[in-house]
């Protein structure tokens, strides 16, 4: 092998390493942030039902943001503008704790939320681009990356909690760190221009249709972890009477399993391509819901609730992939994969109460079992997504042909 082509791959390998380094930094500041909430809530002043109103402002700041990562990309560079938003984003963990109303906090978390959401779109697009030049799937384990830091910042946070330490001195403290990480590690990632001739995308525009399909896929996953994750809990104290460090035990257990699905699931990947692996793991997810509906104890219905963990996790990865490579322009169609799959994650929580409300927390986990079984019917949009179906790399770590971004 040239000496050119092992620099090469070994630029490349640094490259993977530097962006699912990014992907944990992003992840610890979502899980700093969540473990403070309540601590925030109280500062703030602001009651049960005002705190759920303003938990809705990051997920629209992100959506209506966005679309305009692609453009930041398009003009300075997919480096620097990752370097940009991801700063942005881990400063802006400093803002909740500091807000004096629910209004305050309504403002703020729309910018958390919109910072969230640009760096979101700009890492997955380099992830997507990494993952081409490399020739096989890294897109699971980037997000198993942001699994396990979004654990490690939810277990400082709850340090810090349990030592009832300020959360405006914790959280500075931690955008201070995490700051400092994510331009380190941005260091690394590939320099990406987009080609001379290629055009500005737009700042503002509604996801290509490709990328509407792709994402009706990513929400039924998101769905199903959203209302696992957050009402597993529930779901084991009200209808099987469990105590509440096993009903909270559960949902450890179902972040431990995603993340470690999610780290694992590139080799399943590579092996078994994307759609295969997307069928079987909604079929696991199905049964999965079904134990967790038909549980007669805590046990069954735990192992329920880590089968749809484990068969959902590399839905979203994919998704992300499939959309990189839908299109001409990887940025704008991964922004509507994340608009649907965050406004997902925004819905399922509510719906699933709403639901159980009117019926019960079974009947709600009835849909989220059917929604699991669509991931059996439409894994074929995610074909895009197969390894196997892209060209593979050359010796200079490009794609072999490209219309796309260049550079690195």
């Amino acid at each position: 092998m040239a000496p050119d082509t092992v620099h090469s791959i070994e630029r490349l390998r640094r490259a993977r390493f530097a962006v699912a380094a990014v992907f944990c930094v992003h992840g610890a500041v979502t899980g700093s942030f969540a473990t403070r909430i309540p601590w925030i809530q109280e500062h703030a002043g602001v009651s049960a039902g005002q705190l759920g109103l303003a938990l809705a402002f990051p997920a629209l700041g992100a959506s209506l943001a966005m679309p305009l990562a692609g453009a930041v990309s398009h003009r300075f560079g997919a480096r620097t503008a990752l370097r940009g938003l991801l700063a942005l984003w881990t400063l802006s963990l400093t803002l909740p704790s500091l807000a004096p109303n629910v209004w305050g906090l309504c403002a703020v978390l729309f910018v958390y939320g919109a910072t969230a959401g640009m760096s979101d779109v700009a890492m997955n697009a380099l992830g997507v681009e990494t993952e081409n030049r490399l020739g096989k799937s890294i897109m699971s384990s980037l997000h198993g990356m942001w699994s396990a830091g979004a654990l490690i910042g939810s277990a400082a946070g709850t340090v810090a909690a349990h030592l009832g330490g300020d959360a405006r001195l914790h959280h500075l403290i931690a955008a201070l760190v995490l700051t400092a990480l994510g331009l380190l590690f941005c260091q690394g990632v590939l320099d990406v221009h987009s080609t001379p001739d290629a055009e500005a995308p737009p700042r503002f525009s509604l996801p290509p249709k490709s990328a509407l399909i792709i994402g009706a896929v990513g929400f039924c996953a998101v769905f199903a972890e959203g209302a696992s994750l957050d009402w597993s809990a529930v779901y084991l104290r009200d209808e099987l009477g469990s105590s509440a460090g096993l009903a909270a035990a559960s949902t450890t257990a179902f972040a431990l399993t995603m993340t470690i699905a999610r780290l694992a699931g590139d080799r399943v990947v590579d092996r078994f391509g994307a759609v295969r692996t997307v069928r079987v793991g909604g079929a696991v997810a199905t049964l999965g819901g079904v134990l967790v509906v038909l549980a007669p104890h805590a046990a069954v219905a735990m192992a329920g609730f880590g089968l749809i963990g484990l068969g959902v996790a590399v839905v979203v990865p994919l998704a992300f992939a499939a959309a990189g490579r839908s299109g001409p322009n990887p940025s704008q169609a991964i922004a509507g994969v994340a608009t649907i799959t965050y406004t997902s994650g925004l819905i399922a929580p509510s719906a699933i109460g709403g639901i159980a409300d009117v019926t019960s927390l079974v009947f709600s986990f009835g849909l989220v079992t059917l929604l699991a079984l669509g991931l059996v019917v439409s894994a074929g949009v995610l074909r895009s997504a197969d390894r196997k179906a892209t060209p593979a790399p050359t010796p200079d770590g490009a794609p072999a042909k490209t219309s796309g971004p260049v550079g690195g």
